[in-house]
């Protein structure tokens, strides 16, 4: 893997120091070793020096090379125990009295003793001392010499012991060196490792969007590991359109290292074991504090570098930090996505009521729902709750439009039955439950939601697409929000309706009052071409209310209303004119045509009424080519001929002035 290097900086003078603020060289270019020269060892230090005796002991052989009585057979050096390190073996026992000796002393002992072939000779133990600390002895050299070539002098011994020291001392300091230069290494490693994570962190969390959270992710570990390849597992519901970005399917994947480090929230490494061509799979999750979104799965290919504890550390902590600056986006996409559906859902309520007519809320919510979710096709069904079907209310698929169909079909009759919500992603491949909207527009993805009151199901909203999995969890998560405001905005206009023909209804009979006709009337001549109108009018029904009693007068009222009401068309308008009067106008239907209506209403309440009543009707139209179109001139021209009716013994019909049948 890489290496952070290390840079050296400039001071003011122009000499260069390191990261201690230490000057290494002075402005000649020569090594200032002054603070160097004063290091030296402690007597803690003694029992790990046994190396760099070796080291110096060898330096300072190559060095006196010429020497003759300084080589290898004639010397040896012990440590400060008194056990021999390097050079010549003789007599331990001897060597460790006069090294006990030495230590007493301070100064050169000497043995005379038999030499290993045999010969008297000399043996001279030198003491080796600190070069700071005089008192502290770390280590011996001996010397051994035939009889007849003993030293004179010692001074010789002195200065090569002295020579010795100084072998044993470069190596000291250049192993003390190599140590302060490997922590100087590791620190400016570790500084510019802080330095890029920092900058890493900077700009993950300068991102606000999720996509820009992965794309510096994945372009930062590119950057400091251009080797390695590396994929993110996500577990979320989530689209990227990075390729490197892939769906964690756990089903699939068994116990591998991206299963693992999911599962257990923790760094996963597959090591290879030693095969040829075998890589080296880590997988570290992307976590936040919230949980766990995916997995980083890097592979390392066989013969490359492998990964030091440093980098995984780095990576380990990109991966942390792209874990919270994602959750961070995340959480501003969410809140974004948030605020953008309460604002489209305050638009479509406000929008919904300020219509109070149920046919205007319905289409003007279906044009809505398809503009929201760039649906197909839509329908918004109403349940029946007394008759065992639903109705198509509203709907772009003409074919369906108004049209009843039983409560259990299609999708429609299991979320009525269920009351649960459905989403379909291809309609081809489920093909449980056959749909009439489905197959009339070969949709594949389909919504279904109820449009609940009190928990029950009232009617339901259905969105399709021609695609397959078009429908996203979040438009789905939508949609049964939007539904509950739709169907409030519906049963306001219900209500509206309602009280509407409450106020325009006569409580006693259940037909309009006069003023609702006098509407419906005006609204129809303004459009028509022609119309007529009934005034029927009880005989005698004074009489009937003192004979049998009020209470059987306003049933009979009641039962001649109803006979009007079942013998009339749908788009005819039946109301109490006032007592026992009534009213019946008919649209585009002239004189003759309301004649029949009106002998019907005549025979049937004489003959079904109990007690026994008749009725007199008196009848006018108007035309398009009448020269005076007005409310006021209908109802005169019919009361007239009413009028007429009764003056000629009643139980009769009489049309206009024009005579009477």
């Amino acid at each position: 893997m890489s290496e952070f290097s290390t840079t050296d900086q400039q001071t003011l003078d122009g000499s260069t120091v390191q990261a201690s603020g230490a000057p290494l060289f002075d402005d000649k270019g020569y090594t200032s070793i002054v603070w160097l020269q004063k290091m030296d060892m402690t007597p803690y230090d003694f029992p790990y020096i046994d190396q760099l005796l070796v080291q110096g002991y060898r330096n300072w052989l190559q060095q006196s090379n010429g020497i003759p009585w300084i080589n290898e057979e004639d010397t040896a050096v012990f440590n400060f125990t008194g056990v021999r390190v390097a050079g010549r073996e003789e007599d331990d026992n001897e060597d460790l009295g006069l090294v006990e000796r030495c230590c007493f002393s301070r100064e050169i002992e000497v043995s005379q003793r038999t030499l290993r072939d045999g010969s008297l000779g000399f043996v001279y133990m030198v003491p080796i001392l600190c070069r700071n600390h005089k008192r502290d002895l770390f280590a011996f050299l001996r010397f051994t010499r035939s009889a007849q070539h003993v030293f004179a002098e010692q001074d010789a011994l002195l200065a090569a012991a002295l020579h010795f020291r100084s072998c044993f001392y470069s190596k000291f300091e250049y192993i003390f060196m190599e140590d302060i230069l490997g922590v100087q290494n590791r620190s400016d490693r570790e500084g510019r490792r802080r330095s890029i994570l920092f900058q890493i962190v900077k700009r993950m969390h300068d991102k606000i969007d999720v996509e820009g959270v992965l794309d510096e992710v994945f372009d930062s570990i590119a950057y400091l590991f251009p080797q390695m390849d590396i994929t993110l597992y996500m577990s979320q519901d989530r689209h990227s359109r990075n390729p490197k970005v892939k769906p964690l399917l756990l089903h699939e994947r068994d116990e591998d290292v991206c299963v693992r480090a999911f599962m257990k929230g923790q760094m996963a490494v597959n090591e290879p074991v030693g095969l040829q061509n075998e890589v080296t799979e880590i997988g570290i999750p992307l976590r936040g504090k919230q949980g766990v979104y995916g997995v980083f799965h890097m592979i390392l290919p066989s013969g490359s570098d492998s990964m030091n504890k440093v980098d995984v550390e780095l990576i380990a902590m990109m991966a942390d930090t792209a874990g919270t600056a994602f959750e961070n986006a995340k959480l501003l996409e969410q809140s974004n996505i948030l605020i953008h559906e309460l604002r489209l859902i305050n638009e479509l309520v406000q929008r919904l009521n300020q219509s109070l007519k149920l046919n205007d809320v319905f289409e003007f919510a279906m044009q809505e729902l398809l503009k929201m979710f760039k649906a197909d096709f839509c329908c918004i069904v109403q349940l029946d709750q007394e008759e065992s079907y639903y109705k198509v209310t509203s709907s772009n698929v003409e074919s369906v439009r108004l049209h009843s169909y039983p409560r259990d079909e299609g999708f429609a009759g299991l979320v009525c039955k269920t009351g649960d919500p459905v989403i379909v992603s291809d309609y081809r491949k489920e093909g449980k439950i056959s749909s009439t909207l489905m197959d009339l527009t070969d949709s594949l993805s389909l919504m279904a939601v109820p449009m609940k009151t009190s928990g029950t199901p009232m009617g339901v909203i259905l969105l399709s697409s021609k695609l397959p999995n078009f429908f996203s969890y979040d438009n789905y998560k939508m949609l049964q929000m939007l539904a509950p405001h739709i169907w409030l905005a519906v049963t306001n206009a219900m209500l509206h309706a309602e009280v509407r023909r409450l106020a325009n209804m006569d409580m006693l009979t259940g037909l309009y009052v006069r003023h609702y006709v006098d509407q419906f009337i005006q609204q129809h001549q303004e459009k028509d071409f022609c119309g007529s109108l009934i005034l029927v009018d009880i005989d005698q029904f004074k009489q009937v209310n003192d004979t049998y009693g009020h209470q059987t007068g306003d049933e009979i009222l009641k039962s001649v209303s109803d006979i009007v009401r079942s013998t009339t068309r749908d788009e005819d308008v039946c109301a109490r004119w006032g007592g026992e009067e009534l009213a019946i106008y008919l649209p585009q239907l002239g004189v003759l045509q309301a004649l029949q209506y009106a002998e019907k209403i005549r025979y049937r309440v004489q003959h079904e009424t109990e007690p026994r009543v008749t009725v007199s009707c008196g009848i006018a139209e108007w035309n398009w080519l009448d020269e005076q179109i007005s409310i006021e001139s209908l109802f005169y021209s019919a009361d007239m001929a009413l009028y007429e009716a009764k003056n000629e013994g009643r139980n009769r019909i009489v049309i206009d002035h024009a005579g009477s049948a």
